[in-house]
C-alpha cells in the first residue's frame, strides 16, 4: 500500500514552512490538502506556499482551477489521487498538507457513501429548505432523532456536514455513523498535527490578517466581491466574505479585519475539532517545543520503516 504523510493543523500553525523543511530532508513532494488553495486567482487570502517556497519542493493541486470553476471533495480526491501516484512512481513520498479536514479525511479514507460522494440535488435541497426555516438546532435534532452516534460527531454549528449526513441517510436507509464505521483506509498513512496554546495561536492568526493585509488582501477581496455571483465555493471563503460590507458601503473597513480576524479564529477552533473527533493524528508543537522537528522526522521514519 503507498504511504502517505500528512502534515495537518488549524491555519497560521506553520504548516507550510514546517511540510517545507521536512520534504527536503525526506526527499518528499508536497499535494495541497486545501480546498481553496486550487484557485490560480486568490493567493493571498488563501496562504498559498510562494513562488519562492513552491521552487524549494515540488507542489501539486495549487493554483490548477479558476474560481468561476466548481470544484468538488470527489473531483480533489480524483486529482490528489493521480498526483500521489506519480510521486509515488517517480520514487519519492508524497506528503498531504492542508487543513481543510473534508479534504484529507475523504482522500486518506476510502469514503464510498456520504461525504465523497455526491449526493441528490433533490435529497440535499429538501434539508435545506428545512434549515432556512427551522433553524440549525432543529436540523441537528433531526440528526439526533435518526443516528445519534453521528450527531455526537458533528457539531451542531456544522449544518453542511449536518445535511449531507441526513442526505445520505435518506438515500440509502442506513445509519451515518454505520457507514462511516465501513470505510477502509486509502492509504498507508502517518497525519502529523501541528498545534499550540490556543493564545498564542490567536495571536498568529491575527498578525497573519495584518500581513495579509499589507500584502494586498483587500484588493483580492474587491475582485472576488465584484465577480460574486459568478462565482462557486470562493466567495463564501473566509478572507473574502468578511469584506463584502465594505465593498457595500455598509460597513467601514477597520470592522471588517476584525471580522475576518474573529472568523479565522473561530475556523481555526473547528479545525482543531474536526481533526480531533475525525481522524488518528499525532500532535506536536512547533511553536513551543525546540525539538518538535526532530520527534516528527523520528515518528516518521518509524512508519516508515514499519
Amino acid at each position: 500500500m503507498q504511504k502517505l504523510l500528512g502534515i495537518v493543523g488549524p491555519t497560521a500553525i506553520g504548516k507550510t514552512a514546517l511540510a517545507i523543511k521536512l520534504a527536503q530532508k525526506l526527499d518528499a513532494q508536497i499535494v495541497s490538502g486545501d480546498s481553496m488553495q486550487v484557485y490560480r486567482e486568490v493567493s493571498i487570502g488563501t496562504a498559498k506556499a510562494t513562488p519562492a517556497e513552491q521552487k524549494q519542493v515540488k507542489h501539486y493541486l495549487v493554483d490548477t482551477q479558476s474560481i468561476f470553476d466548481e470544484y468538488s471533495v470527489k473531483m480533489f480526491v480524483d486529482d490528489a489521487t493521480k498526483a500521489i501516484a506519480k510521486i509515488g512512481q517517480e520514487h519519492h513520498l508524497p506528503m498531504l498538507v492542508g487543513g481543510t479536514g473534508l479534504y484529507v479525511r475523504a482522500l486518506v479514507t476510502d469514503l464510498q457513501l456520504g461525504e465523497q460522494q455526491e449526493v441528490p440535488t433533490g435529497t440535499e435541497a429538501k434539508w435545506e429548505e428545512y434549515l432556512t426555516k427551522y433553524g440549525p438546532t432543529k436540523l441537528w435534532d433531526c440528526l439526533a432523532q435518526q443516528d445519534p452516534a453521528a450527531a455526537k460527531k458533528i457539531p451542531v454549528q456544522n449544518s453542511r456536514r449536518v445535511m449531507r449526513a441526513l442526505s445520505v441517510i435518506d438515500r440509502t436507509g442506513k445509519k451515518f455513523s454505520e457507514q462511516q464505521a465501513e470505510i477502509k483506509p486509502r492509504y498507508d498513512y502517518l497525519l502529523i498535527g501541528l498545534k499550540t496554546e490556543r493564545e498564542i495561536l490567536y495571536e498568529r492568526i491575527n498578525q497573519r490578517v495584518d500581513q495579509m493585509m499589507d500584502q494586498g488582501l483587500l484588493q483580492e477581496a474587491e475582485f472576488v466581491y465584484h465577480n460574486r455571483q459568478s462565482l462557486h465555493q470562493v466567495r463564501q471563503a473566509i478572507g473574502y466574505k468578511e469584506f463584502f460590507p465594505y465593498f457595500a458601503g455598509t460597513a467601514d473597513l477597520d470592522s471588517c479585519v476584525t471580522k475576518l480576524k474573529t472568523a479565522s479564529r473561530r475556523y481555526a477552533k473547528r479545525q482543531l475539532t474536526y481533526f480531533n473527533n475525525s481522524l488518528p493524528v499525532k500532535w506536536f508543537d512547533p511553536l513551543q517545543d525546540p525539538a518538535c522537528e526532530e520527534k516528527i522526522l523520528s515518528e516518521v521514519a518509524e512508519w516508515l520503516q514499519n
